[in-house]
C-alpha cells in the first residue's frame, strides 16, 4: 500500500481544509477544544452544514445520497475534521444503521429512512446491550411476539448512547427460542414515541448523562419495520458491529489527542523544563506515535474492505483493540502531563452557558473528563476480551 498521497488526494485535502476554515462555526470548534458538552442542536447544526455540502455520509455510495469516497478520502476527511476540532459525526444512523439498510433493508425502508438520516428528520440510537447481555449479545432477552401486522415488544436495553435525544431506535429482539440463541434474534426499527417506551438516564463518572436505560412495555411495532428476515438479525448485527468497531478505533481522535499531548509536553513547566525533555516521558510519546502510525495503516486496509462491499472480520477486532488502547494511553499520559490541573472538576463547568470555568490552561480543561469517559472504549462495541476471542477463532482456528 502506497502511503504517500497523490496530487488528487492532496487537492482533496486542501478542499476539506478550506471548507472547514470557512464553514465550521468557531463556537462549535471552541466547545470541542475546551471539552464542553455539545447539545443536540450543536450536533444537528453541524450535520446540516455537512449534508448541504454532500459530505455528511462519506461512507455511503452516491446512489444512496452519500459522498462515495474511497478509503483514503475518508481517512483524509476524518483526519482534517479532528485537526480542526470539528464535532464528531454521530455514528448511529450514518455509520451503523445506514450500511445495514443499504445491504439488507427493503427498497421501501431504504427510500424512507436513508434520506431522513441525512436530512436530520430522524435521530437514531442503538438498542443492543441489555442487563446481562452486553458483549454476549446472543443472550438478549427483549422479546418481540408477532401479532397479525405488528410485533409486541417487551424488555429493556441499557447503555443507550444519547438515547435521550433519539426519536428512533434500532433493536435486537428475540423472536424465537428454538435452536441456538443466535438463530432466534431479529432486527427491528422502533419509533421512540411509541406508547410503552420509557427512557431513564444513567449519570456517568464524568457527571454527564451520555447513556440511558430504555424500557419496552407492550410496545407495538409494525411488521414492515423488520429489517431483512425474521430470526436472521444476528447476521445483520455482526455486519453492523464490524462498522462500529472500526469507528471506535478513532484514528482521527487519536491523532488529535497525540498532537495536544505533544503541545502540553513542549510547554514550559513550573520547573522551567518542558516535559518533552524528560527521556522517559519522551519515550512514551514516541511509542504511542509508532503504534498510531501502524494503526492508521491497518485502518486504511479495513476501510478499504468496507468500501469494496466486504464486512471486515478479525481485522476490525484488531483495530478496535489497538485503537482503544492507544486512545486510553493518550488520555492517561495527557492527564499526567497537566499535573495538578487534572484534579477533580465541577462537571457543570463544561456545560453550555455555564458561569463556572475550569481551572488551568485551556488544554487542561477536558483532560480528566476525557480520561474518565474513555475508560469505556475497551468495553463497548464488544469488550476487548471478546475481540481477542474472535481473533483467535478466525485466525488461529482454535
Amino acid at each position: 500500500m502506497d502511503l504517500n498521497y497523490t496530487d488528487e488526494q492532496k487537492a482533496f485535502r486542501d478542499e476539506v481544509r478550506s471548507f472547514l476554515a470557512e464553514k465550521l462555526p468557531s463556537r462549535l470548534s471552541d466547545k470541542v477544544k475546551r471539552g464542553q458538552t455539545l447539545t443536540k442542536a450543536d450536533h444537528e447544526k453541524w450535520h446540516a452544514i455537512l449534508n448541504e455540502k454532500g459530505w455528511l455520509a462519506g461512507n455511503w455510495p452516491k446512489k444512496f445520497g452519500g459522498a462515495g469516497w474511497n478509503a483514503v478520502e475518508r481517512h483524509i476527511f476524518e483526519d482534517e475534521m479532528t485537526k480542526a476540532s470539528a464535532p464528531r459525526i454521530l455514528p448511529f444512523g450514518l455509520a451503523m444503521l445506514g450500511p445495514v439498510l443499504q445491504q439488507f433493508g427493503s427498497k421501501e425502508q431504504q427510500e424512507h429512512y436513508l434520506p431522513r438520516i441525512l436530512n436530520g428528520d430522524d435521530w437514531w440510537c442503538q438498542g443492543y446491550s441489555e442487563p446481562g447481555a452486553g458483549s454476549d449479545l446472543a443472550s438478549v432477552r427483549t422479546t418481540a411476539e408477532r401479532n397479525d401486522d405488528h410485533y409486541i415488544v417487551n424488555g429493556q436495553k441499557t447503555w443507550t448512547t444519547l438515547g435521550q435525544h433519539a426519536n428512533m431506535i434500532f433493536c435486537l429482539v428475540r423472536t424465537s427460542k428454538e435452536g441456538k440463541p443466535q438463530e432466534g434474534i431479529s432486527f427491528l426499527l422502533i419509533d421512540m414515541d411509541s406508547p410503552g417506551i420509557k427512557v431513564r438516564p444513567i449519570i456517568l463518572i464524568d457527571g454527564e448523562p451520555e447513556v440511558n436505560e430504555v424500557f419496552f412495555d407492550d410496545v407495538k411495532v409494525p411488521v414492515e419495520n423488520l429489517v431483512g428476515e425474521e430470526n436472521k438479525g444476528w447476521t445483520y448485527a455482526k455486519y453492523l458491529l464490524t462498522h462500529e468497531r472500526t469507528n471506535i478505533a478513532g484514528v482521527g481522535f487519536a491523532n488529535a489527542g497525540l498532537e495536544n499531548l505533544k503541545r502540553i509536553a513542549r510547554a514550559e513547566q513550573a520547573s522551567g523544563r518542558p516535559l518533552i525533555e524528560n527521556p522517559h516521558f519522551a519515550a512514551r510519546i514516541a511509542r504511542l506515535e509508532i503504534d498510531l502510525m501502524a494503526m492508521s495503516t491497518t485502518n486504511l486496509r479495513v476501510v478499504s474492505k468496507a468500501a469494496a462491499g466486504q464486512a471486515p472480520g478479525a481485522e476490525s477486532s484488531m483495530l478496535k483493540i489497538k485503537g482503544t488502547i492507544i486512545r486510553q494511553e493518550i488520555n492517561a499520559l495527557t492527564r499526567s502531563a497537566v499535573g495538578p490541573y487534572a484534579m477533580p472538576f465541577a462537571s457543570e463547568a463544561l456545560e453550555d452557558g455555564s458561569n463556572q470555568q475550569p481551572v488551568g490552561p485551556d488544554y487542561a480543561a477536558s483532560a480528566t473528563a476525557q480520561y474518565l469517559n474513555n475508560r469505556k472504549l475497551s468495553i463497548y462495541g464488544g469488550s476487548n476480551e471478546v475481540q481477542r476471542t474472535i481473533i483467535s477463532k478466525a485466525i488461529l482456528e482454535l
